[in-house]
């Protein structure tokens, strides 16, 4: 039997990460293991993608970084997914609605122990905010996480990196290039 909730309990509840479920009160700090995989780096491509050793392309999702053709940016970009997950690093996929993209990436989130990855690539300023529904699971947060690291210029909003979004230049709407 299914008791409704008032509204606000419930987005409290959401916001703590608690869940009720068989009349038992638990924190959630892992989603279920249907929504996660496990992933051994074998290769880094930029500050958004990489290579797992058991075959898949990694797109993270709900971030965007510096192309590599957009010079020094794209560079630094993926030295900082780099040092985050190099080859050989164990690294925690969770997925949200869609599984892969376009070009057939499995898109996630990825964790490195408590390491919010996508989040400390946003926080530290080497990649910006890219929502993409129906994959919004963390929009909120990364949002705040891009608001504090613009804010105290961290990474590339120190260097004006982010004058030309990588989405912007994917699409040729930058005046010139780095």
């Amino acid at each position: 039997m299914f008791i409704s909730a008032p509204a606000a309990l419930l987005s409290t509840m959401s916001m703590l990460g608690i869940v009720l479920t068989a009349g038992s009160l638990f924190c959630a700090s892992r989603p279920p293991a249907s929504q996660q995989t496990d992933c051994i780096v074998r290769r880094v491509v930029d500050g958004d993608t990489f290579h797992c050793r058991n075959g898949p392309k990694v797109r993270l999702i709900g971030i965007d970084s510096p192309e590599r053709q957009q010079g020094p940016y794209g560079v630094r970009s993926r030295q900082a997914l780099l040092r985050m997950a190099p080859p050989g690093t164990e690294v925690r996929l969770e997925h949200d609605v869609a599984l892969t993209d376009r070009y057939g990436r499995l898109l996630a989130y990825a964790w490195i122990g408590n390491t919010f990855v996508n989040e400390a690539l946003i926080g530290e300023g080497w990649a910006v905010l890219f929502t993409v529904p129906p994959n919004v699971k963390y929009a909120k947060r990364l949002g705040e996480a891009q608001n504090k690291a613009r804010a105290r210029g961290a990474g590339l909003w120190s260097e004006r990196g982010f004058d030309c979004l990588p989405v912007d230049f994917r699409r040729g709407m930058c005046l010139s290039r780095p």
